[in-house]
């Protein structure tokens, strides 16, 4: 018996409304998603810190994720996960011409730009036909605000160059100021994600990945902090009864050693 054989057969016992997990046999959908959603945190997580053991445990749980959404459409005769694996099978073929195509797109090669021309043509040839359809809504949001933005600018709504982009920006900005002034919360939560959209669009007008780039500023302040409280922490004094200035200077060594 293959692994993923195996690994469909415990599914199904666990499932099985007679001898099953309790657990298991409640669940639906929308209360495994959750699961899915961090199981696919955790596998980047692995990777982020090179970590090959972890890995093949953090995608073998993930595989049991999409193992379990498999089974649960399975039962109410939707699909199975013989289905879900031949789709995709199919849909890399169908996205790689110079790899599977005929004799003269495998010469020809890759061309730029044409997976996301084949990706339009089957977003065309579904439901919504939309430039924007199949961006997930679960997606983090900064990420998806990029794709949304190469959506659009696909089909030629964007700037020309990255100067409409900052004066966007300032735009932007001006409006939340503005918004700070009447002290309406709605207000206010509305400019700042507009300013957060068009600064996402600046990411993508430079080719920078805006969701890498803030987890890369997170890890970089979280080690600078870190080094930080560890100095201070020899002082034999709380971090906040510091004054600000101090703990400004803390800052800059922290800067220095651990960059």
């Amino acid at each position: 018996m293959s692994g993923i054989e195996k690994l469909l057969e415990v599914m199904a016992s666990l499932r099985d409304p007679r001898e099953g997990c309790p657990w298991d046999q409640q669940q639906d959908f929308s209360s495994i998603a959750p699961y899915t959603v961090e199981e696919a945190y955790e596998v980047a997580d692995a990777i982020a810190r090179d970590d090959l053991v972890g890995l093949k445990d953090e995608l073998g749980d993930l595989l049991f994720q999409v193992v379990f959404h498999a089974r649960m459409a399975e039962e109410v005769g939707c699909f199975d996960f013989d289905d879900v694996a031949a789709d995709i099978a199919e849909k890399m073929i169908r996205r790689h011409p110079h790899v599977f195509g005929d004799e003269e797109q495998r010469k020809s090669g890759p061309s730029e730009g044409s997976w996301e021309e084949i990706k339009a043509t089957e977003r065309a040839a579904g439901t919504d036909s939309s430039a924007l359809a199949g961006l997930a809504l679960a997606l983090p949001a900064l990420r998806r605000a990029q794709k949304l933005g190469k959506r659009a600018g696909n089909v030629g709504f964007d700037w020309p160059d990255r100067q409409g982009v900052r004066a966007k920006i300032r735009e932007e900005l001006d409006e939340l100021e503005a918004a700070v002034g009447t002290r309406s919360t709605a207000d206010i939560h509305e400019e700042f994600g507009d300013l957060l959209f068009a600064v996402v669009n600046l990411a993508r007008h430079l080719d920078v990945d805006a969701e890498q780039a803030l987890a890369s500023a997170n890890q970089k302040f979280e080690r600078r902090f870190r080094d930080m409280e560890r100095a201070i922490a020899d002082t034999g004094k709380p971090l906040r009864e510091h004054a600000l200035e101090s703990l400004e200077m803390a800052w800059r060594a922290a800067k220095k050693r651990v960059g």
